[in-house]
């Protein structure tokens, strides 16, 4: 005799929660966490459904049944699989990010992040100043922060508002500056709050991060091409 699709959706269910009942009796407490037992009435629903679903669909056309059955589970095991490494996918893709593009930096598990080096050799870091994307080139020979005009401009500082007064000996010759505070500057886990910086008086294919960003750091080092940042 043929039975209705819910005949079988009720035995599939009855069949799952008395399986469910045995488990919890053999593992006690497995379900006394409320967001384990929601998950598991979603999921004894879908075992139901789908159960009956493919019963139903073999007694009226068992081939298209096997295929819908084989489909359902790919479509569980890229699930279960999506879950189980998403971790790990993060951090593989983070790590592709990093080498397509440098300044984004690697974040590591230890906290720290690292930046590879570029074609010249040099670091690039972007950052986010003021809540604003700043591209940085690291000089361990500069002093300060030093930001060219239309980086300022571009976290909201005019520079036709400051006052150079400062003057500084550079490889082009005697520049000026004006001194200005950063509110934030953000790059990956390390977040450095009012940190003083100098807008250059003339334009600047890089802004610069100098000594007195790095040292607010717990720790920076170079080795084999990698620039690490300790927060």
């Amino acid at each position: 005799m043929r039975r209705s699709p819910w005949f079988w959706f009720a035995l599939f269910l009855g069949g799952t929660v008395l399986l469910v009942l045995f488990l919890e009796n053999r593992f006690p407490g497995t379900l006394s966490d409320p967001d384990n037992r929601m998950s598991l009435v979603a999921k004894v629903g879908w075992i139901a459904l789908i159960g009956a679903s493919l019963v139903a669909g073999w007694r009226l056309r068992p081939k298209s049944a096997l295929r819908n059955a084989a489909i359902w589970a790919v479509i569980f095991l890229v699930v279960i699989g999506f879950f189980s490494f998403r971790q790990d996918a993060g951090m593989i893709g983070q790590r592709i990010m990093s080498e397509l593009s440098p300044t984004q930096g690697d974040v590591r598990d230890d906290g720290t992040i690292a930046f590879s080096a570029g074609p010249d050799g040099h670091f690039r870091i972007q950052a986010l100043v003021n809540g604003s994307r700043v591209t940085f080139l690291v000089d361990t020979g500069a002093t300060d922060v030093v930001l060219a005009p239309d980086d300022a401009r571009r976290i909201g500082i005019d520079p036709a508002s400051l006052s150079f007064t400062q003057f500084a000996e550079t490889a082009n010759g005697t520049v000026r500056g004006a001194s200005v505070d950063l509110s934030s500057v953000v790059i990956g886990p390390i977040d450095i709050r009012d940190m003083p910086a100098t807008v250059n008086g003339a334009d600047m294919s890089d802004s610069l991060l100098g000594m007195s960003f790095l040292n607010r750091l717990g720790g920076w080092r170079v080795a084999s091409g990698v620039l690490t940042l300790e927060p």
